[in-house]
């Protein structure tokens, strides 16, 4: 056994412009806090100057290196499922894929995006009102949020996107995978924001190159709970004006940390400490 734990489990994340990720620093940390000699890696497109249509060569390299897996980002969530074994079916049902298990020369695909949004939501905004909610954003993120949302009784869901027919493709994604709720694309906000009982941001609006919130201010009211998906600031303009209006808030940090904790689970095969990651990650974003 102790001839196991010193071989080096080696893992890495595959995407573009993700030197700032926090995402390896949390793999290793929960790694050595279990004896592991665990070695998590950046392959950055940007870094490497390749773009997504090098993935499958990418692909093959970490396996030929031995990695136990990949962790998937913006822009291969989706352009890496055809070159996969096998995927879960939250994975195949959403269409992306953000872990990527590398066993038995296999490629098995998974989705921990939705459970970490799910999981974060559930222990930051308890006995949050789920009969209505407003989607801002139906892309990758917005897929998982929505399917998260939706797994945790949300009723009523009204998606809303720059590109209209993204949120109609989501909500007729959405409408077929949970046909008990009421899921639409939306074409007035403020309308929306009137009824609705909380709102989701899944945009990536409130990020340092993208400043700014992702509707009026004066659309929040008290009554609405504001759950986010930017980390990186975790006080976003957003959260603060909805703070300011008396909003339940949830910051991005705890999708960010549980869907890491889902992807060590499947790529170590070992159960992580939620909580030590979690506290971990204040410590890096404080």
């Amino acid at each position: 056994m102790a001839e196991t734990l010193l071989k080096p489990l080696k893992a890495g994340l595959i995407g573009s412009g993700i030197q700032a990720s926090l995402t390896p620093a949390m793999h290793m940390k929960e790694g050595t806090a279990q004896g592991l000699d665990y070695v998590y890696e950046l392959i950055d497109l940007a870094k490497l100057e390749t773009s997504p249509a090098d993935l499958p060569a990418l692909l093959e390299d970490a396996e030929k290196r031995g990695l136990a897996g990949l962790n998937i980002t913006h822009p291969c969530k989706q352009i890496v499922i055809p070159l996969l074994d096998d995927l879960s079916p939250e994975a195949r049902a959403l269409g992306a894929v953000n872990t990527v298990v590398l066993k038995d020369n296999r490629r098995f695909g998974h989705n921990t995006d939705w459970w970490g949004f799910a999981e974060s939501f559930r222990r930051g905004l308890p006995q949050a009102d789920l009969s209505s909610a407003v989607q801002l954003g139906a892309g990758g993120a917005g897929v998982a949020t929505a399917y998260a949302i939706l797994t945790l009784g949300l009723k009523s869901l009204t998606v809303f996107d720059r590109e209209h027919q993204r949120a109609v493709d989501l909500a007729e994604t959405m409408s077929a995978l949970v046909p008990d709720a009421s899921i639409t694309a939306g074409s007035d906000l403020e309308a929306a924001m009137k009824t609705a009982s909380g709102l989701i941001h899944a945009t990536p609006t409130g990020m340092a190159k993208y400043p700014g919130t992702p509707l009026p201010p004066d659309l929040l009211q008290e009554r609405h709970w504001v759950a986010e998906i930017v980390y990186f600031p975790l006080e976003t303009e957003l959260l603060r004006q909805a703070r300011q209006r008396g909003c339940r808030t949830l910051d991005g940090g705890g999708m960010a940390v549980f869907q890491a904790v889902g992807a060590f689970r499947l790529i170590t095969g070992r159960e992580p400490d939620a909580g030590r990651m979690l506290a971990h990650f204040k410590t890096m974003t404080t």
